[in-house]
């Protein structure tokens, strides 16, 4: 069966390769240009560097190689929905937006379609139950990023293959550097690649500016400072606020008066909840809890290793209800919930939180 590597010239695709050719495939692998280096003023990933090692594993290995540039199709998909959501007041996650639009969305439309498997250095597996294709977790708990994946659609999850999801990221050090992998040595990527070596705060400043707004105490109401606008700040954010007498915390913002409410201490009772309410509620392969009311779950909420307990509801108008276990603090509208069976093994659903 034909299968194809998406490789990035990272230490955990370039052994997904040499994985592959100890199984006997010899994948076509396919370098995907998605930084911003067209738009001025921005200073690109590191592409040179990623397409030289993904050329040296395509001779090594004797593999077909190709650059797809969906540079465009990441501006148009990607950068629009995260410069938009941040106008909104929301939080968006451009990591799921990527894998679903354009590294399985884009991808598979201009050339995955062509292949039985795409394979990927993605921290997750896969697994046959009820002869559907499920997601589930990687072996490294820290790693793991099946939260990422969870906006997936079922056509796009039975192509996936992960043959580092169970290992260890030592493991995955271990075999690259036996096998002499020019990326062995090389640190992980972080942050979201198409601002390059932009700060994340500049990238928005680029788009919409600064304006001055309070910063309010949501208990007393009382002024302890100002902000340059409240797409800089999210839900549950302590760092950037410079106020003394903290820590403080982001609990709440109105962004028609373009305030922020803040609460003060470690675990502030404002910075908690346990309802929460998911738009958009989907299964990523099958209905596997019928219908959910009741139905004890585990979910994330953020790209943390710990799992957190909730119970499950639909509501008249559709909209499905998280009733969390345990206070969840920086409940944030424009996240994904991804979530998970009662063994945290399983990804089951997501939905956006409203």
């Amino acid at each position: 069966m034909e299968t194809a590597a998406l490789v990035s010239g990272g230490v955990d695709s370039s052994v997904v390769v040499h994985l592959l050719k100890e199984q006997g495939i010899t994948p076509d692998i396919y370098y995907i240009r998605i930084g911003m280096e067209d738009e001025e003023g921005y200073i690109s990933c590191p592409a040179e560097e990623d397409i030289e090692i993904t050329q040296w594993l395509a001779r090594h290995y004797g593999c077909r190689f190709e650059e797809i540039d969906l540079h465009r199709e990441y501006w148009d998909k990607v950068v629009s929905y995260t410069i938009e959501s941040v106008r909104r007041g929301l939080t968006p996650n451009p990591d799921v937006m990527c894998n679903k639009l354009i590294k399985f969305g884009a991808f598979i439309d201009r050339r995955g379609h062509a292949y039985s498997h795409i394979a990927t250095g993605h921290y997750a597996r896969t697994e046959e139950l009820h002869s559907r294709t499920f997601l589930s977790t990687a072996a490294d708990p820290v790693k793991d990023q099946t939260d990422f994946l969870s906006q997936l659609d079922y056509d796009q999850i039975r192509r996936l293959r992960f043959p580092i999801g169970g290992l260890l990221k030592s493991q995955v050090r271990s075999i690259a550097t036996e096998a002499g992998l020019p990326s062995a040595s090389r640190k992980d990527s972080q942050g979201i690649c198409f601002l390059g070596k932009i700060n994340y705060n500049d990238f928005i400043r680029r788009y919409l500016g600064e304006r001055e707004g309070k910063i309010i105490e949501l208990e007393t109401g009382r002024t302890l400072g100002t902000h340059r606008g409240y797409w800089f700040h999210t839900i549950g954010q302590r760092k950037g606020l410079y106020l003394s007498g903290g820590p403080w915390f982001v609990v709440k913002k109105d962004i028609d008066q373009n305030i922020l409410y803040v609460s003060q201490g470690y675990t502030p009772a404002a910075a908690h909840g346990r309802t929460i309410r998911l738009l958009g509620f989907r299964y990523l392969s099958a209905p596997l809890w019928g219908t959910p009311d009741g139905v004890e779950v585990k979910f994330k909420i953020r790209h943390v290793p710990e799992f957190q307990s909730a119970r499950l509801f639909t509501e008249p108008d559709g909209i499905v209800r998280l009733e969390s276990t345990e206070p969840v603090q920086g409940i944030a509208a424009g996240q994904y919930a991804t979530l998970y069976d009662s063994q945290a093994h399983l990804v089951v659903a997501s939905g956006m939180i409203i």
